[in-house]
């Protein structure tokens, strides 16, 4: 999950949407209650987000020391105008990489890999391998491979799946994952519906590997071995 927090409605909604396209789950926050979503956010929601995008607002570089003494994810900043004294600030500020709108979401996909890469923050690599090199997850919005062949899956079992793989030998729980793949925590989706995504993905992958990569333990959670 990718938050993007812009004071401008218009670009929020158009770089979420974005987002979507790629088949990737973002949600938008307001600029001035950023700050409130963070001091309450409990930190497994937090571990789930993937990328902070911050566009144009008024407390942008104080919102990035924050969102650096929470989370480890890469902060990318959204400029309309080329200004080298802005960016060595954002840069100062915490800011990972910082590109000028307008700017295809793909390319924010890419410069987020590239600073996990870089940083060595525990992320998927591109692309992360079980311990046999079969299976291939990528996070950028492609299907995984199995064997040198796609494995097509639904939208939100292809989430899970990079989520797994991006805490790979962590035990995670239904919340966990559920907070991972639902952005809009104020949905109606019961958090049951991720046991369902989970039992499929599971299904798919055994039948195609011939085992299975994600131990489950009733009451504690799953983790995936690869």
């Amino acid at each position: 999950m990718y938050i993007v927090v812009d004071e401008r409605s218009s670009v929020a909604t158009e770089t979420v949407a974005g987002f979507g396209a790629q088949g990737v789950t973002a949600r938008s926050l307001a600029a001035d209650t950023f700050q409130a979503w963070l001091d309450t956010t409990p930190a497994d929601d937090l571990d789930a987000v993937q990328g902070f995008v911050l566009g144009e607002s008024a407390g942008r570089t104080r919102y990035t020391v924050a969102i650096r003494s929470l989370s480890h994810a890469p902060i990318i900043a959204l400029n309309e105008t080329r200004s080298l004294e802005q960016t060595l600030d954002l840069f100062t500020a915490g800011i990972d990489d910082v590109v000028r709108r307008p700017v295809h979401v793909r390319e924010i996909l890419a410069r987020a890999e590239a600073i996990r890469r870089r940083m060595g923050r525990g992320e998927v690599r591109v692309p992360a391998q079980d311990k046999a090199g079969r299976l291939k997850v990528y996070a950028d919005g492609r299907d995984p491979e199995i064997d040198g062949e796609n494995l097509t899956l639904p939208r939100r079992e292809r989430h899970i799946l990079e989520y797994f793989a991006r805490n790979r030998g962590r035990q995670l729980s239904r919340v966990q994952i559920f907070n991972a793949v639902y952005a809009d925590h104020g949905s109606d989706v019961e958090e049951s519906v991720v046991e369902g995504h989970i039992s499929k993905l599971r299904k798919k992958l055994r039948l195609r590997l011939g085992y299975d990569p994600i131990e489950a333990k009733r009451l504690a959670g799953y983790t995936f071995v690869g």
